[in-house]
């Protein structure tokens, strides 16, 4: 399948029904996808105004207690980080899927890693996190999204899917397996009718009194803890023994491989470290990494923004150079060996 569509029909079998779009390039054919095939289901589609609206839907599907998700590119992303941010502020699970282009702006269609920050730092204003989740493969993307429907239902919090031009357009085999999501709560807090069996619940995240905004911040803040503690995921790459450990996500983790692949034959012992949580980020695994690494090299399609994660997992105990290419500009695994090289060579260039 194509990675855009495999998202699609991977959520469908996620049990989500219910899908507000618009459409924007290189994502399209997750909208495309679910036009044709939620009608057939008894699902809902609708293509809104505005990523705006867009949102605001999800918002009120995720009232409902519907397994609901909308997907965007870079700029479209923007536009939604008010409602991402009111979706965090009252404890309402969704699924957003980001397939990243090159920015800022409209910048251009090409794949890009520049929204790094935005997903893991201000994807929306005020005190909160949501959990990010960074595949590199096609098989990755369906498994990551059928996890994400069920995180965000166990955390009661919006999971983003951070892809990029190159996953969401590029083709390969995968395995599509029903999610029975046995394992996730009952929704006793939704909006969904009394039937007068119950009281009326409200959702909100409007409180004037500052004493218990601050007490709901803090207990989400609880509830972000467990995350961290329960829910990294990384790949470790031929880092047992290696002397310079690469730390990449998504696509340009696979353009890596290639690299430490080159780099062995000529003697240098080069791995890979790929978060593939973003938020929460694998620290840990980086402080481990750092008892025996020499150096990091953080390889990433923008001007360097997992960089600061990277010093800040290892505490500054090693050297972390940067690798990037930004502007829908794509490294060659040549370009990586070339840095890999440069540095085992004492450099940092």
């Amino acid at each position: 399948m194509k990675g855009n569509e495999a998202i699609a029909e991977a959520a469908i079998m996620a049990g989500c029904r219910h899908f507000f779009g618009y459409p924007i390039t290189p994502q399209t054919e997750v909208a495309a996808y679910m036009s044709k095939r939620l009608p057939k289901i008894n699902g809902v589609y609708l293509q809104a105004e505005s990523e705006i609206a867009s949102i605001n839907m999800i918002l009120g599907a995720a009232s409902a207690g519907v397994r609901a998700m909308t997907s965007s590119s870079s700029p479209g992303i923007s536009l939604m980080s008010e409602g991402i941010s009111y979706l965090a502020g009252c404890d309402l699970p969704a699924v957003i899927v980001n397939i990243q282009r090159g920015g800022p702006g409209l910048g251009g269609i090409q794949p890009s890693q520049a929204d790094y920050y935005q997903a893991t730092r201000s994807s929306g204003h005020g005190d909160f996190h949501i959990i990010t989740l960074a595949p590199n493969n096609l098989q990755e993307i369906v498994d990551l999204t059928q996890r994400a429907f069920d995180l965000a239902d166990i955390y009661r919090m919006p999971v983003i899917i951070l892809g990029d031009g190159i996953l969401g357009q590029m083709m390969e085999p995968v395995e599509l397996k029903p999610n029975p999501s046995a394992h996730t709560p009952e929704k006793t807090w939704v909006t969904n009718g009394t039937g007068n069996k119950r009281k009326k619940n409200i959702i909100n995240s409007l409180y004037l009194k500052p004493e218990q905004l601050e007490q709901i911040n803090i207990e989400r803040y609880k509830r972000y803890k467990t995350i961290e503690e329960k829910e990294p995921l990384y790949e470790a790459h031929l880092t047992d023994d290696a002397d310079i450990i690469l730390v990449a996500y998504g696509a340009a983790s696979r353009i890596c491989k290639n690299a430490i692949t080159k780099a062995r034959a000529e003697g240098v012992k080069a791995g890979l470290l790929r978060p593939i949580t973003l938020w929460p980020f694998p620290s840990q695994a980086l402080k481990n990494a750092a008892e025996h690494a020499e150096a990091f090299i953080c390889v990433e399609m923008s001007m360097g923004q997992m960089i600061d994660d990277v010093k800040l997992s290892t505490e500054c105990k090693r050297p972390v150079t940067f690798c990037g290419r930004t502007g829908g500009m794509v490294h060659t695994p040549e370009e990586i060996l070339a840095k890999i090289m440069a540095v085992n060579g004492g450099g940092t260039e």
